[in-house]
């Protein structure tokens, strides 16, 4: 039987056991997928373990992002180029392999709900210089997005960001001034998730095609998307991210062809 699973900590609130478990069922895979909660102190003890224990890897979530990657002796272009880490996979031989799926994720959700946008007509916002920023300025890059503002409430975390990937920052105060003239714009924070405030920001004076898009997926609906809806924008619900940039590890892990993400798969998430 092969078993994979997910580390982080805390890690209760991990929908990936949901999203493997039903591909499992799905594809008549005879397999486990698992949460692991891992203490920062206990990182390299503990991948070395589930290692050794006959994993084939695992999914890494907060906050072991980045420090996974000096545990993990080699790295896959995108996770060398990002700087971080969400996919594991071990190798007969003992190599621990980290890639990263999340642009992956990010880029192929926008697509399937937007295929014709044109990425190269017009600046991006992007909001918050998390560890989920990362992927998306490397997706955006890569998109051939002409420029790329930074906003975040942290200034120095969003320059030395900025610095990285060749973007130009703008102050918190200024996030609505930003996106003025902008074709995307890119919530990466956790402002209009469920128990958290809403993110504040004026939308108006965008592309008149614009694309806004929040990763954050409970609620589906968030603040700034019902926003953008009212102004007549593309919007994009975070929930595909987070299957999308599933579907490489699993196939990864359990082998086969990329999974599907159906609408059983969003209900079984959602619930």
């Amino acid at each position: 039987m092969k078993r994979a699973g997910v580390i982080g900590h805390p890690i209760a609130h991990s929908k990936s056991p949901r999203i493997h478990g039903y591909w499992l069922k799905k594809y008549g895979i005879a397999g486990e997928y698992q949460a692991y909660d891992v203490h920062p102190h206990q990182l390299r003890d503990e991948a070395l373990r589930l290692r050794d224990a006959g994993l084939a890897g695992f999914n890494v979530t907060l906050p072991h992002k980045q420090a996974i990657m000096d545990v993990c002796t080699t790295l896959n272009d995108e996770a060398t180029r990002i700087g971080a880490v969400n996919t594991v996979v071990f190798h007969p031989g003992g190599e621990i392999e980290g890639r990263n799926t999340d642009a992956f994720g990010f880029m192929t959700n926008a697509i399937e709900a937007h295929p014709d946008f044109d990425w190269r007509q017009n600046p991006a916002v992007v909001i918050g210089a998390g560890g989920a920023a990362r992927a998306i300025l490397y997706a955006l890059k890569r998109a051939g997005v002409p420029e790329i503002r930074l906003t975040n409430r942290t200034i120095d975390t969003a320059e030395a960001l900025a610095e990285e990937f060749g973007c130009r920052v703008h102050d918190w105060d200024e996030r609505s001034a930003a996106v003025q003239g902008a074709g995307v714009a890119i919530n990466t924070t956790s402002l209009g998730m469920t128990g958290q405030p809403s993110l504040e920001i004026d939308l108006h004076g965008m592309a008149s095609d614009a694309l806004v898009y929040d990763i954050v997926y409970a609620p589906l609906q968030t603040p700034l998307l019902k926003s953008a809806e009212t102004l007549g924008y593309r919007c994009v619900t975070g929930i595909g991210m987070l299957l999308h940039q599933a579907r490489p590890g699993f196939q990864a892990w359990f082998g086969g062809s990329l999974p599907e993400v159906d609408d059983a798969l969003l209900e079984t998430v959602l619930a």
